[in-house]
């Protein structure tokens, strides 16, 4: 008896259900996205009359970022990422929610039931604030791909299809000669098969030539995830212009927590920056949810406009090397603990894990606009009983103004 066609019928019958019901949701987001967005890029389509150019959001710039252990030789663990981001101009002052899309309004309405004081003191002329939106892709895979059988010692198949929205807030403190930038973040997507992990990381392996990973069918299952993200950094004020002019060297300090279930934890980090004309913004971050900060720029904290601020400090070429350290504690990891709400696979997470990077940083102009492109290689303590090492991946992001 014949039993590969019926099996393979059944197979491809749940293939195409998944990707039917995957589809279904990318499409629900996209269009709850695409008023947002069509709103923002059409200036005179939101808010009330009264509302001016600068109480507007508009897109001015955005990132795509790529991550992948490939980089550093390996093909293990968190295995690949990729993001891409879009950053409004700078609201200054008083945010005014008639004046925000209808998807923007009602998250910053959520951010402000969530963290009360976030906005607290947003009449303050020393604040500006911007909107960052953020669609994503993280993959997690163990050691061996050959393997089709459970591996219980191991780390899940996993992989996570967010998006994001955040909302930047700069402000100067003039009293303590620093400057804080506090970041609130909601992201929400899937994880399971419903993530395209497979499909994008076999789809890699394919145009490159590698061989497959061979276990996916013990991934995580179908579920829906989220997660608030609350960063704040802090670095010493170096005035309002876009960049440092010269060569010169500064620290920026952060803490972070995450809580959701995407990830439940809490870091603090310092980055260390050296180089000839700095970006007057707060690092470079490895990829995750708060922390592709795209922060308002200083000159419009101080209620400058480009031409106001000084010739030497315009947006100029410049380069700099960077290396970040960090520590953190985790109560929940999905690509380690698995599934909230259902049986999965899971290993014995690591509450402790220590992050370091080094890398450098370009900037210039290309056609009027700006650009940067950053380049780093990440290292990562071993995050579950039984990781065979510690992990390294590459990490490259190019930004890009309007």
């Amino acid at each position: 008896m014949n039993m590969q066609a019926p099996w393979s019928s059944i197979m491809n019958s749940h293939v195409r259900n998944g990707l039917e019901q995957t589809v279904r949701v990318l499409v629900a987001s996209a269009l709850f996205w695409s008023s947002a967005i069509a709103q923002i890029v059409n200036e005179g389509a939101v808010g009330a009359g009264d509302c001016s150019v600068e109480e507007t959001p508009r897109f001015r710039g955005g990132t795509a970022r790529l991550e992948n252990d490939l980089f550093t030789g390996t093909d293990q663990n968190y295995t690949n990422g990729v993001a891409f981001t879009l950053v409004s101009h700078d609201i200054p002052g008083t945010l005014r929610s008639e004046c925000l899309p209808a998807p923007i309004r009602l998250h910053a309405q959520l951010i402000q039931f969530m963290n009360p004081g976030f906005w607290a003191d947003t009449a303050n002329s020393a604040a500006t604030q911007n909107v960052v939106v953020r669609f994503g892709q993280s993959i997690y895979t163990p050691e061996d791909k050959t393997r089709t059988d459970l591996i219980t010692d191991d780390r899940p198949y996993a992989g996570l299809l967010y998006m994001g929205l955040a909302w930047n807030r700069r402000k100067h403190e003039p009293d303590l000669s620093r400057e804080m930038l506090d970041t609130r973040e909601i992201s929400f997507g899937v994880i399971g098969p419903w993530s395209l992990a497979e499909q994008t990381q076999n789809l890699v392996h394919d145009v490159r030539g590698l061989d497959k990973f061979q276990g996916w069918q013990h991934q995580l299952k179908n579920e829906p995830v989220f997660q608030l993200a609350l960063d704040r950094k802090f670095k010493e004020f170096r005035g309002a212009g876009a960049i440092t002019p010269g060569f010169s060297a500064d620290s920026i300090r952060s803490i972070g927590l995450r809580l959701g279930n995407i990830e439940t934890s809490a870091t603090a980090g310092i980055e260390g920056r050296m180089g000839w004309n700095l970006p007057n913004d707060f690092g470079s971050y490895p990829l995750r949810p708060g922390a592709e900060n795209r922060p308002p720029s200083s000159a419009s904290i101080h209620g400058k406009s480009s031409d106001a601020v000084p010739a030497s400090s315009r947006p100029r070429p410049g380069i700099h090397v960077f290396g970040i350290l960090e520590a953190k504690a985790v109560a929940y990891d999905f690509s380690l603990d698995g599934n909230l709400f259902r049986s999965s696979h899971s290993v014995s997470r690591r509450p402790w894990v220590a992050q370091a990077a080094v890398g450098v940083s370009a900037q210039g102009l290309l056609a009027g606009h700006g650009v940067r492109l950053a380049v780093m290689r990440v290292y990562r303590t071993r995050e579950f009983d039984g990781q065979s090492t510690n992990q390294a991946y590459g990490s490259v992001a190019l930004s890009f103004e309007f």
